[in-house]
């Protein structure tokens, strides 16, 4: 893959940050990334006033910066953005922001010396990762705090990762006997102005979300085969006629899942008219779910082909201020796929209720001595608990703005915490998924020897392998964690 030229996909990304030599910069790129620098180089020696260039910034815009003056001008501004708070995001969500700056720098529209953009590349190769703190970012213009912390490790400064500890940077650059760099004209506003804090996240979260929108198909298979429900709400004729990309892909996994079940044959003959919404309605819930996943997909795939620094240096007779920087473009869909998520984990909420009910054939609380035994129930309040949390997370970031810089960034997206909440809610997620397929498993020991579909059953062994079948009250909390652990793992089968 070849930085600023190649059309990379937020899988690419994901595949470079765990192999860094993936990704090179080719001639052309250079050839790219030079001329840009030369055209800021002539901006300089020219006596025309171009913002950030030899301006101050955002509201000391109209303040002329002498030429003698600029490379301080651009050491101030990366130091004097380095304000973020809160804990560190984690390492690899770094590694993602480096690897999209680049790609963005190198596509010859932002000023960046070609020895700004190798020395970013050399640190992703060497593993010296940058501490950027969660918090400080209002998603214009772009995500300067946060990007300032990546950036700080250039000049000396900040600190880095080692291992799973945060040390000096001067510390590890000393080791690896690398010397800071100094700025010139223009780069310390190219390396800032961005949306690579924002856009790290919907690619870590896409990864996650995409699995879990998968593993949620197969809970509500396996909560449906314990509830001995009917696959007729699956049937391709129904979603035909309603052709919902998501719904239509949910009821063909839902039928593969349920496929050759001793279970929904036993139920074809029952005299049960319907199942409720959160087992009939699955593909129509999680398929609007995955529809978000697709327009989030898209849109990350196109943010990461961009160029949203400012200004943007066209030629050295021609520089455009504009606002590529908003975050606007992601904050929106960030906060679509935000309820998008919760409400997987609300539906799934409902279907481990429906099997703690006793119907059917099932224990209540699904274990046969309850009233000594509490067996399930209190799970289910762990999982309600997550549901309620998840909803509060969904109120949109994006619909707020607050005035920065003096009024100068009078309308910001807050993007960031779109992207920060988000991830959140898959956290919980994860665990409220877990608790169903906790569920779900317990529900099938009621229904043998009846035999589930194939996939099911490898499932449920994989579960069984680290959770065994609940006969009396025990530390269950640990059981949900095992399966969580195997979620985080992607170690049950989903396709």
């Amino acid at each position: 893959m070849i930085y600023g030229i190649d059309t990379l996909g937020y899988q690419d990304v994901l595949a470079i940050a765990k192999n860094p030599s993936l990704a090179k910069l080719s001639e052309k790129s250079k050839e790219q990334i030079i001329k840009s620098q030369k055209n800021v180089q002539e901006i300089v020696a020219s006596d025309r006033t171009v913002y950030g260039i030899n301006t101050g910034f955002g509201p000391l815009c109209d303040t002329k910066i002498s030429e003698s003056e600029t490379a301080q001008l651009q050491h101030n501004l990366i130091i004097s953005h380095a304000v973020g708070v809160g804990k560190p995001i984690d390492k690899n969500i770094s590694k993602i922001m480096m690897i999209a700056k680049v790609h963005a720098l190198s596509k010859g529209f932002s000023g960046v010396s070609l020895d700004v953009i190798e020395r970013l590349i050399m640190m992703l190769e060497k593993d010296i990762i940058p501490v950027v703190p969660e918090q400080g970012s209002v998603g214009a213009s772009g995500d300067l705090a946060p990007l300032a912390h990546l950036v700080l490790p250039l000049l000396g400064l900040g600190q880095v990762w080692e291992n799973d500890k945060t040390v000096e940077t001067s510390i590890v650059l000393e080791k690896h006997n690398i010397q800071p760099l100094k700025l010139g004209p223009k780069e310390g506003l190219g390396l800032i102005n961005g949306t690579q804090f924002i856009l790290a996240h919907a690619i870590i979260g896409l990864s996650k979300f995409e699995y879990l929108l998968d593993l949620a198909d197969l809970t509500a298979a396996m909560s449906l085969e314990a509830y001995r429900g009917s696959a007729s709400p699956f049937k391709k004729e129904l979603h035909d006629i309603r052709p919902f990309d998501g719904s239509r892909k949910v009821a063909e996994r839902m039928r593969n899942f349920l496929k050759d079940s001793d279970n929904l044959k036993s139920h074809e003959f029952c005299d049960r008219v319907q199942d409720p919404y959160s087992m009939r309605c699955v593909p129509q819930v999680h398929g609007a779910s995955r529809n978000a996943f697709e327009h989030l997909k898209q849109m990350a795939d196109t943010e990461l082909n961009s160029v949203t620094d400012n200004p943007i240096i066209l030629s050295a007779e021609e520089s455009i201020s504009g606002g590529n920087f908003h975050g606007q473009l992601m904050a929106l869909p960030l906060d679509y796929c935000a309820l998008a998520a919760a409400e997987l984990g609300n539906i799934s909420d409902r279907r481990s209720y429906l099997l703690l009910e006793g119907k059917y054939g099932l224990p209540k609380l699904l274990i046969e001595s309850s009233g000594l035994n509490s067996g399930f129930m209190i799970p289910q309040y762990t999982s309600a608990a997550l549901v309620t949390e998840n909803k509060t997370l969904c109120f949109p970031a994006s619909a707020d703005s607050i005035p920065t810089s003096l009024g100068q960034e009078d309308h910001v997206s807050m993007g960031s915490i779109s992207g920060r909440k988000f991830n959140q809610i898959l956290g919980n997620l994860e665990n409220i998924l877990a608790i169903e397929l906790m569920f779900g498993a317990q529900g099938l020991e009621f229904r043998r020897p009846a035999v589930c579909s194939e996939i099911v059953e490898k499932n449920y062994a994989i579960i069984r392998s680290v959770v065994p079948k609940l006969e009396n009250d025990r530390l269950i909390g640990e059981d949900i964690l095992k399966i969580a652990e195997l979620i985080k793992e992607r170690k049950l089968i989903v396709n």
